[in-house]
């Protein structure tokens, strides 16, 4: 059992197509006006026919984001502590085909990053390596934990996929969240991008629920935009934050929504997605999951990012590298993508107060309290 068998296979004779196609408009407001939307709801806020009422959409939107988490935005820097992969992912630098010097930063290493990052006044970080266990084993994951807990809040990891015993050994190491991309939720599209132990579909998939077993305090999922058809992608990845909700009500569920960035390799996605698609995604997951996080990334570029925040967006990176050990040695390893905002804490801080938002650097426990605070 699990999300696969429970939900997505409900959806295995649908016609998705035929249902989009025939939404109009007017289906469109009326499921506006509802308060609380069911999967068909969510996809009809996904068809052709909402793109005629985005602003509607917005409107909504903002409302509901400032109702379950006011004018917040909490803030994270992301630290790559390794490029080792052994999988073949059409898509990413980290490809074991990819031809470059590849790096596993020290203990010693680990620690200059921290305090790197640490004087930016970041507390809530996300660690993140290739996917190798020969390179990059439990051990070593847990090893680093113990250096980050002495800065960092929060530390949440974004690696290849665990067991549940595990994901119990590195919570109990301090980790307390989860960053889990199943890339592609159509099997047939996953199956050509992947090559090595990642081609596992189900195994991945099923990562985010032994991750809330094991005691994950935050758990986040996204498709990768540009792998595949973005309607149905955007759908899948909404019933699966739906699903963990339901089932794990103690953990707080988040969708991100990355989009493809240049790599090496020279990989052009099949089904480029535009920035009004962009918004219209970001909208219908805000509507149909009002208490989700939302998180956007420096995939996206300054002004874009800055005009979509009232639009339910809770979470941002700010101060990004993604080279291992881009903080102390910004001139050192080849980068998994090439990020579209480059600006500092502090740029994005400033940016944030201009516009009215309380940025937050503590983690999710935070949010409980200040959650407590506004509802009283």
């Amino acid at each position: 059992m699990g999300f696969y068998t429970e939900v997505y296979q409900r959806y295995a004779g649908f016609d998705l197509a035929a249902f989009l196609s025939s939404r109009t408009p007017d289906d469109v407001r009326q499921v506006l006006a509802r308060e609380h939307l069911q999967p068909a709801d969510y996809l009809t806020l996904l068809a052709p026919a909402a793109a005629d009422c985005l602003e509607e959409m917005a409107q909504k939107a903002r409302r509901i984001t400032v109702q379950n988490f006011g004018r917040v935005i909490f803030l994270f820097t992301p630290l790559y502590l390794s490029d080792f992969c052994v999988n073949r992912c059409a898509y990413c630098s980290f490809n074991a085909g990819n031809k470059f010097s590849r790096t596993r930063l020290t203990l010693e290493q680990v620690e200059a990053e921290a305090r790197a990052i640490a004087a930016t006044g970041m507390r809530d970080i996300l660690i993140l390596t290739g996917e190798s266990r020969q390179h990059n084993p439990v051990s070593y994951i847990k090893d680093c934990v113990g250096v980050l807990k002495k800065y960092f809040s929060s530390v949440c990891i974004e690696v290849y996929p665990l067991d549940e015993a595990e994901y119990r050994e590195l919570v109990a190491a301090g980790v307390d969240g989860l960053t889990m991309f199943q890339e592609v939720y159509d099997p047939e599209a996953y199956a050509r991008y992947h090559r090595g132990p990642k081609s596992n579909y189900h195994y991945r998939l099923d990562a985010p629920e032994r991750s809330c077993r094991a005691g994950m305090r935050t758990v986040g999922v996204g498709a990768l935009l540009g792998l595949a058809g973005w309607r149905r992608e955007a759908f899948f990845t909404g019933l699966h934050a739906a699903y963990l909700q339901q089932r794990f009500w103690d953990v707080q569920v988040s969708i991100s929504l990355p989009r493809l960035r240049p790599s090496i390799g020279g990989f052009q996605p099949e089904h480029p997605v535009d920035d009004r698609s962009f918004v219209q995604i970001l909208l219908a997951q805000r509507l149909f999951l009002p208490r989700a996080g939302i998180t956007i990334s420096t995939r996206e570029s300054p002004a874009f990012r800055d005009n979509i925040l009232p639009l339910g967006v809770t979470k941002i990176s700010a101060g990004s590298s993604t080279r291992v050990g881009g903080y102390a040695r910004p001139d050192g390893a080849a980068p998994q993508f090439e990020i579209s905002d480059p600006r500092s804490v502090a740029e994005i801080k400033a940016m944030l107060a201009a516009r009215g938002y309380l940025p937050v650097f503590e983690d999710w426990q935070q949010w409980d309290r200040l959650a407590t605070n506004l509802c009283s």
